[in-house]
């Protein structure tokens, strides 16, 4: 499954990115667990664990609350994701 460069609404909504106020996902910190990289919703602007981390916060945040779209929280990296239609887009 490759990654689509379409357009894609939720994308195209997002005026201004929001940026992690923080390096440090919010729930695992809870739990006392690590994280590989972090997303920031651009709904919320809460930061959290990606996929490639065991507790997969970001992704379970989408899937609960339904906000599309997260932006890297990674520095020096510059994209947001729609979950909606596995859409990337560089800002």
């Amino acid at each position: 499954m490759g990654l689509r460069q379409k357009k894609c609404e939720h994308l195209e909504a997002i005026s201004e990115v929001k940026k992690a106020n923080g390096y440090e996902c919010e729930e695992c910190i809870k739990t006392g667990d690590t994280w590989v990289h972090l997303r920031t919703c651009q709904e919320c602007g809460t930061t959290l664990c990606c996929d490639s981390s065991p507790n997969k916060h970001a992704s379970e945040h989408f899937s609960s609350h339904g906000h599309p779209v997260v932006s890297s929280a990674e520095p020096n990296e510059n994209w947001m994701w729609c979950y909606v239609h596995k859409t990337i887009a560089k800002y």
